[in-house]
């Protein structure tokens, strides 16, 4: 018999009852016990689906039990799940491990069991990334704890680890994500990966000789830098000013393409994460190059110089340094401009998406000088910059139709652009008309932007009254 007949009668049941009790409740014989071992004893089928119902069944009702309670009754066999040939059951038991070891008493159950961390660490070098991901995101959580972090590495788990790093190039990154992941939790879980040099290994990535590693290795470097104590450890170990002379010494080699929008990534994030003057004062060849990079005819440098731009101008301090470049910030507008009504699709939203960002001011950013700056930036766009935006909300693509609804929602609550859109024939039809844009997203812009725009202090003045009030139907309407 199989197990769909066996169980297919009681899977309601074993659902309801597992609901039926509180995650620290003791659930025992009703749903555990004897009908349960069952269940994990037709794990060892050699038929697929039947060994994915049994996964489901479960799912729910170990999700039921408390972690504590589960490793005292089921740790064999959820160890032995790691092993399984069947990938949805190793992602089951890794599951189920990484809720006991962020249990305060699980966990010390899980600590005193080397051979099931063993196991967990083995999972990295799994062919699935589904696995791999699920046993990274479980062995994190021993970071959260300081007998987590002890057991991790100061016992032979570091030897797992290191010789898990051997398989391959990609098995070492995953390796790297898992550090990269424990550091970022504090600074004490940062020094425990710092004091392994296995942090140092992968700074040391960053100059060598692959240029696919490298790339691979920015990635790394900047989510670490995600953190406050993470950026400090970076500047600590002078990766800033590497970085810096890697963007500078980019332009002699041939295959910097693959690794250089990492490194502007990593400013870019820097930027908005510290201080955009800061960032740009300190690190000037980035700026420069972000800007050359915009102008550049290789897409995947423009998308990298669109996103990092918007990136720095959706704050009031990365708008007045790029306000400080002149020519450069002009050239700039143009060139997004051109690409937001005739180049590729995907390049064409990425524009639209950061000239939005450029564009934004929050109702307390609207200063004289901060509307005269973003007013003067929209002019810039084109002749008739509304007619120009409007034009490409209407064309038959449902990303391009919202991504410009958010430059009109962007200018929305700002005085001069009520302005424009009362000048400007034919807007306020528009802007009420219903029928255009048929799926959710279009609707969702669009009642967002009529929101911005009702919203503001100043609409009811700008817009007249009878502008205003049908603003406000159209809301109450949904």
């Amino acid at each position: 018999m199989t197990l769909l007949s066996t169980f297919s009668t009681n899977h309601d049941e074993e659902e309801a009852q597992a609901h039926a009790y509180s995650r620290d409740g003791a659930l025992r014989d009703s749903v555990s016990g004897q009908r349960l071992d069952v269940i994990f004893s037709l794990l060892s089928s050699n038929d697929r689906q039947q060994v994915e119902l049994c996964v489901e069944i479960l799912d729910r009702i170990l999700m039921a039990l408390s972690p504590l309670y589960l490793v005292q009754n089921y740790r064999t066999e959820l160890q032995g799940g790691l092993t399984h040939p069947n990938e949805t059951v190793k992602i089951l038991a890794l599951t189920q491990i990484g809720r006991m070891v962020d249990h305060p008493d699980a966990a010390t159950e899980i600590l005193n069991n080397e051979d099931i961390l063993k196991a967990v660490i083995l999972c990295i070098r799994e062919e699935k990334m589904s696995v791999a991901k699920q046993a990274i995101k479980s062995l994190s959580k021993l970071s959260y704890s300081k007998p987590g972090l002890d057991k991790l590495f100061h016992s032979e788990l570091l030897k797992v680890i290191k010789q898990v790093m051997t398989t391959s190039d990609i098995i070492r990154y995953r390796v790297y994500e898992l550090l990269v992941e424990i550091s970022s939790a504090s600074p004490i879980s940062l020094g425990y990966c710092a004091n392994t040099g296995l942090i140092s290994q992968l700074l040391s990535e960053l100059t060598g000789d692959d240029v696919l590693i490298r790339a691979t290795a920015i990635e790394m470097v900047t989510s670490l830098a995600h953190s406050q104590h993470g950026r400090q450890y970076l500047a600590q170990q002078g990766i800033m000013d590497k970085i810096s002379n890697m963007i500078r010494g980019a332009e002699t080699d041939p295959f910097s393409s693959l690794y250089l929008p990492g490194l502007v990534k990593f400013f870019g994030n820097l930027a908005i994460m510290d201080s955009p003057q800061q960032v740009c004062e300190s690190y000037p060849v980035f700026q420069s190059k972000v800007f050359e990079m915009a102008l550049d005819t290789d897409p995947a440098m423009i998308g990298v110089a669109l996103d990092t731009l918007g990136l720095l101008g959706s704050t009031v301090e990365g708008k007045q340094v790029l306000q400080k470049t002149g020519e450069n910030v002009k050239a700039v507008l143009l060139r997004m401009s051109q690409l937001a009504s005739s180049g590729a699709t995907e390049l064409r939203v990425r524009s639209l998406d950061a000239l939005s960002q450029l564009l934004t001011l929050m109702p307390e950013q609207q200063t004289e000088d901060l509307l005269a700056l973003t007013e003067s930036w929209f002019l810039l766009l084109s002749k008739e910059p509304m007619e120009m935006i409007r034009s490409i909300s209407t064309q038959p693509f449902p990303e391009l139709h919202c991504a410009a609804l958010r430059i009109f929602t962007a200018i929305a609550t700002q005085p001069w652009g009520q302005r424009l859109m009362m000048s400007t024939p034919g807007f306020m039809e528009f802007l009420l008309d219903r029928s255009a844009g048929k799926t959710k997203e279009a609707k969702d812009s669009k009642f967002e932007l009529v929101g911005s725009l009702a919203g503001s202090s100043t609409a009811a003045e700008i817009l007249g009254s009878q502008h205003y009030l049908r603003l406000k139907t159209y809301l109450r309407e949904g």
